[in-house]
């Protein structure tokens, strides 16, 4: 089986690059008084999960975000920041797409391009989408089906195209015979088999297997069309050709990026953007704190990230600006691993250890508290995937009984694991990633009170895929505990965890299954969830890995992560949404007014 090589780039990139703005803090945060939207804002989390200033929005004005950190490319195929993905509705369009609606609803499937859900046969292993009247590229040439399949060939083109997610890929060709459209030898470079065009407004998918997260697949960015005498390949991301309301204007790498409106979308085409601003603008900026001066002094809208604020910003907008803050929770679950290769963690009961020595209050502070860090992760499923149970599944108290650690268990499982006196190990840590280090430091402190003495190494935090993605580095260094953090690409338990717990996703470069998991029960779950088309099964199966894969103690989770995002007071028809991790929804902001 092929695997998903990037799957986890969009979660390390959008958490590891972006977020010189997030993840700065070592120390809890305050409260600060709601001013009750006295200034034009609308109030303490009136965006989170709901949709604030809906009744204000206008058309027109000028839609300008403020960011430390460019996209790691805009091009729809390469494209994996989470916030890339949101903001790539502006410029490009799917057969599918979410519901603009906020927080789970968000996470639905709506048709975009297609005129329905598709229909599917032949036991889920035939997709066929028809497309809707009037859809247009931005020189009002019509998208068609082989504009479709051309932009999903395009993931097979990995050696032009490096990055974005290649679970089509893998889901249509999984033993890779077709090359990609740079190397197709037919004619019109559409020679993936797996993909029929019969007409120009009918697309047809066919599968090898039945994959139940299909339709979640064809919503990705990069399931985008792209037009063939548009594709300037690698230059692609520099000024992509738009099938969406706005098209691009300027883009200057990490420095400005322009969209004006596409005079040729049609909006009766178009059953999702309302397309409210005239121009929407991102200004990028080398330093957070300045970033964040310019957002509270009303310059900027918000932040593309959706990292959450620096502490130095985040501070005083608690205290003068709360009603212009928003506290979702981000769908991703900060934590350390333990890889089975480093003794002694090949046994479960120095694991336990691990999990009853922590202290997860400390390890909570450490990550920002409960507003800027998040609730204390109990388990590895996060709260935006189906199946998941929060904090009432919390098989190891550890936000109940044992939340400030139990030595006396912890002394158990050291005497069970025939450590009584402890043992040494390395916590591995992104040297990139202050709150990571300040994380480690907590975990160690506490680990120390039970025996077990823990060094840190601190690794270059750019080069994570060859230092903690190769299992034998991590043998050679004796990394017993890895702290990472993972978010879903697609709301489900196979869009979030089979990188990370199927034993077919080791990998001796970009390996994500830290864990070295190879749990038998586990991989015939995740087979049974991808041929499972019935929803309330899926769930069911979702859960049962979830509490296999915390009996097997093999990660402690340290928060269900939260974040302080920034809206301004000009924003309206503002909602945070499940889809992009807690993000807001870009595609239907708008301004209160045209000024």
């Amino acid at each position: 089986m092929t695997t998903q090589r990037t799957s986890g780039r969009r979660k390390q990139a959008l958490a590891a690059a972006a977020v010189v703005a997030g993840l700065l803090t070592t120390a809890a945060c305050g409260g600060g008084k709601d001013d009750g939207g006295k200034n034009g804002a609308a109030g303490f989390n009136a965006a989170n999960n709901k949709i604030a200033q809906a009744s204000l929005v206008k058309k027109g004005g000028e839609l300008k975000f403020a960011s430390t950190q460019d996209a790691d490319s805009w091009d729809t195929t390469r494209g994996y920041y989470g916030f890339m993905w949101d903001f790539s509705r502006y410029y490009s369009r799917q057969l599918l797409t979410y519901k603009t609606q906020p927080g789970a609803a968000g996470a639905e499937l709506t048709p975009d391009l297609a005129t329905d859900m598709g229909q599917v046969a032949d036991g889920g292993k035939t997709y066929t989408f028809h497309l809707r009247d009037g859809i247009t590229w931005e020189d009002g040439k019509p998208i068609t089906s082989k504009d479709i399949k051309y932009g999903i060939e395009r993931a097979w083109a990995q050696d032009v195209l490096s990055g974005g997610p290649v679970y089509l890929k893998d889901v249509l060709d999984p033993d890779g015979a077709y090359k990609g459209p740079y190397k197709d030898t037919s004619a019109d470079h559409l020679g993936l088999k797996a993909i029929d065009t019969p007409d120009d407004k009918t697309i047809v998918f066919h599968l090898p297997k039945p994959n139940s997260d299909f339709l979640q697949m064809v919503a990705l960015t990069s399931a985008s069309p792209v037009r063939q005498d548009k594709d300037t390949k690698s230059q692609y991301g520099l000024h992509p050709f738009s099938s969406g309301p706005y098209k691009f204007q300027s883009y200057s790498p990490g420095k400005s990026l322009v969209l004006v409106r596409n005079t040729n979308w049609k909006a009766s085409s178009d059953p999702v953007r309302k397309a409210y601003p005239d121009k929407i603008s991102i200004k990028f900026f080398t330093n957070a704190n300045d970033m964040d001066q310019r957002l509270l002094a009303g310059d900027y809208d918000l932040d593309l990230a959706q990292t959450g604020m620096s502490p130095q910003g985040r501070t005083t907008a608690l205290k003068a600006h709360k009603a212009n803050l928003d506290n979702p929770v981000s769908g991703y679950v900060r934590y350390a691993v333990f890889p089975q290769s480093v003794k002694p963690f090949d046994n479960i009961h120095c694991r336990k250890a691990v999990l009853y020595g922590a202290d997860h209050v400390s390890l909570q502070t450490a990550r920002g508290g409960p507003i800027a860090g998040g609730d204390i992760g109990t388990n590895m499923l996060p709260p935006s995937v189906p199946g998941a149970e929060g904090q009432k599944y919390d098989p190891y108290e550890m936000a109940g009984a044992n939340k400030n650690g139990n030595a006396a268990k912890a002394k158990e499982e050291l005497k069970a694991c025939g450590k009584p006196n402890g043992f040494s190990t390395t916590i591995a840590v992104r040297n990139n990633k202050p709150v990571e280090v300040a994380t480690a430091e907590s975990l160690q402190a506490s680990l120390k009170k039970v025996g077990i003495n823990a060094q840190i190494d601190q690794y270059d935090g750019s080069q994570t895929a060859g230092i903690i993605g190769s299992p034998s580095n991590v043998n050679k260094k004796g990394y017993g505990i890895i702290i990472m953090g993972w978010g879903p690409d697609f709301p489900s338990v196979q869009g979030y965890g089979m990188p990370l717990w199927d034993s077919s996703y080791i990998l001796q470069s970009g390996n994500n299954n830290y864990a070295l998991i190879k749990d038998k029960s586990i991989d015939k779950m995740f087979d049974d969830f991808v041929t499972t088309l019935d929803e309330s099964k899926k769930t069911q199966l979702s859960t049962e890995i979830n509490h296999k894969v915390m009996e097997g103690a093999y990660y402690l989770p340290f928060t269900f992560e939260k974040f302080i995002n920034w809206r301004s007071s000009r924003l309206a028809n503002v909602y945070t949404t499940n889809s992009y991790n807690g993000m807001y929804d870009f595609v239907n902001l708008g301004l209160k007014s045209s000024k």
